[in-house]
């Protein structure tokens, strides 16, 4: 395993700016369209050409005639709420849209997407003096059935008449900001910050005038955070020979995180890779070769059965496709401070360039 070391700052701050536009975009699962839109305009200069599928994954394709395929590949979706009932008195109910946390979400700001724009709302809770006036009553926690959102309207016709209607999606307000010691934080790095960085790689390369012997396809799928619905039907139509895919993984540093389970995992310390089925062990093998040869520094985790990323749905795609996952780590997962290190930004887009500048079509990736 390679030794961590100091990162060189390799990124311009002209690519921050566009992280934190990008981050404070707000882009929900099945309604990725405007996330996507920024994406593509910050890749286009970089890109022979760019198409997107009926469902919104979007892709940057360099050497778009070659009949060798690689993909880079993150997912664009956030996790979010779905607007379900609207009560007589004005108040909304939802319903999951994706893995969102209940627990976090009493006196969180939100934003209503609603067919007349954007409605401000706040996930109302009731005061601490009302929850303990019994002292027989076990204090209410928040669940999906009794979370509300408070839009200030007084009556259901009130709400309506805002646009919101039933299934409307509803996103958390909290965006981009800074921390101390190159710490970055918001809502949604899961995963816009792999879109972020295969758009880096690509900017890399085009910077660099680095030539590719194959077709690079730089894929920015959606749907994810549902069951990686985006990145299956994507496939299907790329057919790659070979995919790269970047998603989040848990830092286990931090309280209440069992590293017995989740293994060990520290911010700040490089890009984690993958050991499971899907992940293919020697092209696996290879990006740890040039992460060393390189010095990149990296940490090694295992899944027993699924990566729980787009990984699976391009390994078992098709005839099969050799598939590896680098994965940045990730502090306070599908929370509005997820937290994350740009000393492992800069290593993870190094990582993925350098492997694509070491890999050829005649890459030996078989087993046999």
């Amino acid at each position: 395993m390679a030794k961590a070391t100091k990162t060189k700052r390799s990124l311009p701050e002209s690519s921050y700016t566009f992280l934190r536009d990008y981050i404070n975009n707000a882009s929900p699962t099945g309604f990725e369209s405007s996330g996507q839109k920024l994406w593509l305009h910050y890749l286009r200069p970089y890109v022979d050409e760019t198409f997107t599928d009926p469902y919104g994954t979007a892709v940057g394709v360099i050497n778009p005639t070659h009949p060798f395929k690689v993909v880079i590949e993150a997912h664009a979706d956030e996790i979010s709420w779905f607007v379900n009932y609207i009560s007589p008195e004005g108040l909304i109910y939802l319903k999951r849209n994706g893995g969102v946390d209940h627990q976090i979400a009493p006196s969180m700001r939100v934003r209503i997407h609603g067919k007349k724009g954007i409605v401000k709302a706040v996930f109302g809770w009731p005061a601490i003096h009302t929850r303990l006036n019994n002292a027989d009553t076990k204090e209410p926690s928040p669940k999906v059935d009794n979370l509300f959102l408070d839009c200030g309207a007084r009556n259901k016709k009130e709400v309506e008449a805002l646009g919101i209607h039933i299934g409307a999606v509803a996103t958390y307000e909290d965006g981009y900001d800074e921390l101390a010691h190159d710490y970055l934080i918001g809502r949604a790095f899961d995963n816009r910050i792999g879109g972020f960085m295969i758009a880096e790689v690509a900017r890399l390369l085009k910077a660099n005038k680095k030539k590719l012997p194959f077709g690079l396809y730089i894929v920015n799928a959606v749907q994810e955070e549902i069951g990686l619905r985006g990145a299956e039907m994507i496939a299907r139509r790329i057919k790659p020979n070979v995919a790269i895919v970047t998603d989040v993984t848990h830092d286990s540093s931090t309280p209440m995180i069992n590293k017995i389970i989740e293994g060990e995992c520290v911010c700040g310390k490089g890009p984690s890779l993958c050991y499971g089925p899907a992940v293919h062990n020697k092209l696996l093998n290879f990006v740890q070769d040039v992460a060393t040869k390189n010095k990149v520094p990296f940490q090694l985790r295992t899944v027993s059965r699924s990566t729980g990323t787009d990984t699976e749905s391009f390994a078992y795609a098709n005839d099969g496709c050799p598939s590896v996952l680098i994965s940045i780590p990730l502090r306070y997962m599908h929370t509005t401070v997820e937290m994350l290190h740009k000393n492992d930004i800069e290593n993870t887009v190094k990582l993925m360039y350098e492997s694509l500048l070491a890999l050829t079509p005649k890459t030996n990736l078989s087993y046999f």
